[in-house]
């Protein structure tokens, strides 16, 4: 039955690696066996915690420095780790960012960052990526999705639509793929302890009322998120796709 879970032999691209959630899934893919290429917009390519991380599982890791905001230097990525790594199996698209402001005062430079870097770069790469999974008619895509691709949030417009967008998105491409033995879906984290959420756990009240709403009782980790990034990305998930999987401590369920 574990076999199930078994990557190894598998590449897995894992974008937003340096640190938080992208970190914790990284490390997670290279424990169950997988090699990881890892990006981010300030990963160091020769040194990093992911680095040690995945290295200290017995598997191979090579980081690239990309800015999501970048569509060219998506594009160029993506066609530098096939030429550099052959074929890539998984690809986790956690890469995102955030800016809070309210509504009527948010920058509409803030909002298209925002998208940027959450959405049409996640697309871009997907589809660069995703040409090969077709023609090798394998393949799995895990998007990081929210608690916002559900809900509206409270001061961060273009990350709701963002997140939204990522939802749908992620029906959409396996209402297209998954016949052709590409799987997409996508993970929605609850309030986890990481520094898009420092601003929230910083501010006493906001933090009170989200604790209270969780059911399991804690923020969650980032490496609460290992165990469905692997189940994700291995066989055991081989009938499913088109899914927004909550990782949530039972937030949704309030």
């Amino acid at each position: 039955m574990n076999d199930l879970f078994d990557l190894t032999g598998r590449t897995a691209v894992v974008t937003g690696a340096k640190r938080g959630i992208g970190l914790a899934m990284a490390e997670a893919l290279a424990a169950a066996g997988a090699d990881i290429v890892g990006v981010s917009a300030t990963l160091s390519p020769a040194e990093s915690e992911v680095r040690s991380r995945v290295e200290a599982h017995g598997q191979r890791f090579h980081g690239y420095a990309v800015d999501f905001a970048d569509r060219g230097a998506v594009l160029s990525f993506a066609e530098t780790v096939v030429t550099e790594h052959g074929p890539i199996d998984i690809l986790v698209n956690n890469a995102g960012t955030i800016r809070r402001a309210p509504a009527a005062e948010h920058a509409l430079a803030d909002w298209d960052h925002v998208l940027d870097v959450n959405l049409s770069s996640q697309f871009a790469l997907t589809q660069a990526l995703g040409r090969g999974m077709l023609e090798r008619g394998l393949g799995k895509v895990i998007f990081t999705a929210s608690l916002l691709s559900f809900q509206g949030g409270i001061t961060v417009p273009g990350y709701a639509a963002s997140k939204s967008g990522i939802a749908g998105l992620t029906k959409a491409l396996a209402n297209e793929w998954t016949a052709r033995g590409v799987n997409v879906n996508a993970i929605a984290p609850g309030y986890i302890a990481t520094d898009n959420t420092q601003a929230l756990q910083d501010d006493p009240d906001r933090s009170r009322s989200i604790l209270e709403r969780i059911p399991a009782g804690r923020w969650g980790r980032a490496d609460d998120l290992g165990g469905a990034t692997v189940f994700l990305a291995s066989r055991a998930s081989d009938y499913v796709s088109g899914v927004t999987l909550p990782v949530d401590g039972g937030w949704l369920g309030r």
